[in-house]
């Protein structure tokens, strides 16, 4: 009986060593070599080989009337393999013809993808376990705008149990197909046998080739698995959209390399106590990157929520010490979010600095020019920072609103009511201007703010953008150049009375 060999992987990018490597010298990552062990492959005689490794793929396609070519294979035929690596196209010869869209069926993920699929395309959709992710895809299945039949492929789920979710979201299932599969190669069978317009995998960590003796999940299974699921998109002009899972520390399980050869990259995120769901593009090669979907989750199923900033919103509690508010535009959508702070003094030698929904390098930069700048002794007190409703923040214009919340929880005053804060903070206490300080100057308005705080550099080219429109419905804008000058202006005693505004320059 032969013997299992161990090698190593990076979990960057798929490179195998015989042994433990610190730095990979592939991509060049660190601490990446994870170890796995291999089962040698029996009956190598007939053994079928991976589908992206070898011709079976390619032959399959063939057989089915797609050329290796056409499916982007570099390992076609004997006879024709040299000539179709080397063929070669003209640029000004290529005929541009516009992609086509096709509607998902929820207006949400349509936005995150740029207005719906591209066929052809190869999407990865992540998540928390239990966060939703094959309830969407199963209402995508049913409800978006492909030619009937839907291929959806249930690897982590019996049909009885896919049966029972339908039922519940109120979806009869006329035109899916449950394919209860695993096996990379019956899947590939089965997809060139179908043709479906629309091919969703639940989940790839479930899928793995019989040619590899890998473990299903592991970084050789799933990196093959994709190269020969997106050799089957572009072949066939099939949009497969693949569930991935997601490790501890929130990144896609699996090698990095799953995503780049991927065309786009979706993480559904949101909170185990709120029905808030948050769908975000990291990755989009047809569409906008960053762009930002929000769902709620109700008993008919995951349900569009049309005005976002409402519902990050509700609840929020008015002349509270510790809350501040500020728009964040993700993607190409304005979005009012409530940031909370919470500051006590520290029973620990080293202060606690615990951040969610924003990165904590940030809060420890600010709480760095609360000190030093304002003088505000937050050096020895516990910080905790939290965006309401699951959503992260990257925005830097949110920077004003973190600092305001701080100083607030800090000198136990509330910040002024119904006053809208964006601003980037410098390192010598300075505000930066924004981008797009139109959007969020209207976003603001139509929610019911009646003030904001803007950088006084962003004065020129907010006048500029507002030439020609009505204002009748804006906030009173007032501009600071420094986070002292904005403090002075923010912060109210418990009486509610104002604080001084000798900073605050009025706008127009």
């Amino acid at each position: 009986m032969a013997k299992s060999k161990t090698v190593f992987y990076c979990s960057e990018c798929g490179h195998e060593s015989s042994g433990w490597l610190g730095r990979c010298p592939n991509c060049g990552a660190w601490n990446s070599f994870v170890e796995q062990r291999r089962q040698p492959a029996s009956g190598s005689g007939n053994a079928i080989q991976a589908g992206v490794a070898s011709g079976w793929l390619s032959g399959l396609l063939e057989d089915a009337g797609m050329t290796a070519r056409t499916a982007g294979s570099r390992d076609g035929a004997a006879g024709q393999g040299r000539e179709n690596s080397l063929a070669l196209l003209d640029l000004d010869g290529v005929a541009a013809s516009e992609q086509g869209r096709v509607s998902s069926g929820l207006e949400e993920l349509d936005r995150v993808l740029g207005q719906g699929f591209v066929p052809g395309s190869l999407v990865l959709v992540g998540g928390n376990p239990g966060i939703g992710k094959s309830t969407l895809l199963l209402q995508v299945a049913a409800r978006s705008q492909f030619a009937r039949p839907v291929l959806y492929v249930n690897g982590e789920e019996s049909p009885q149990q896919v049966k029972l979710r339908a039922e519940r979201l109120g979806i009869k299932g006329s035109g899916i197909k449950l394919m209860p599969e695993i096996v990379f190669e019956r899947i590939a069978e089965a997809v060139i046998k179908v043709r479906p317009e629309l091919c969703i995998v639940d989940s790839i960590q479930t899928v793995y080739s019989e040619s590899l003796s890998s473990a299903p999940g592991t970084v050789s299974q799933v990196r093959d698995v994709t190269a020969g699921l997106l050799r089957l998109a572009k072949a066939l002009n099939t949009t497969i959209v693949l569930v991935g899972h997601v490790t501890k520390d929130g990144s896609l399980a699996g090698p990095r390399v799953l995503e780049h050869m991927v065309d786009t990259v979706l993480y559904f995120e949101g909170e185990a106590n709120s029905s808030l769901r948050v769908l975000r593009s990291a990755k989009n090669r047809f569409g906008a990157t960053n762009e930002l979907g929000i769902f709620e989750m109700t008993q008919e199923g995951l349900q569009g929520v049309k005005n976002a900033s409402a519902a990050f919103l509700t609840g929020r509690p008015e002349h509270v010490p510790g809350s501040a508010v500020t728009c964040t535009i993700e993607g190409t959508r304005p979005l009012l979010v409530e940031v909370q702070a919470l500051l006590n003094p520290s029973a620990y030698p080293t202060s606690q600095r615990q951040a969610q929904g924003v990165d904590r390098n940030r809060l420890n930069l600010l709480l760095a020019v609360l000190e030093n700048r304002l003088q505000l002794s937050v050096g020895a007190m516990d910080a905790f920072l939290n965006v309401v409703g699951g959503v992260r923040v990257d925005d830097p214009a949110a920077d004003l609103a973190i600092a305001a919340a701080i100083a607030s929880s800090f000198r136990d005053r509330a910040v002024r009511d119904n006053t809208l804060l964006c601003g980037e903070v410098g390192l010598t206490g300075e505000l930066r201007p924004v981008s797009f300080p139109l959007e969020r100057i209207m976003e603001a308005g139509r929610m019911g703010f009646t003030t904001c705080l803007l950088p006084g550099s962003d004065k020129k080219n907010l006048e500029r953008q507002s030439r020609g429109k009505d204002t009748g419905d804006w906030p009173e804008i007032l501009y600071v150049d420094t986070l002292g000058e904005a403090l002075d202006v923010l912060l109210e005693d418990r009486a509610g009375s104002p604080g001084q505004t000798a900073g605050g320059r009025k706008h127009g």
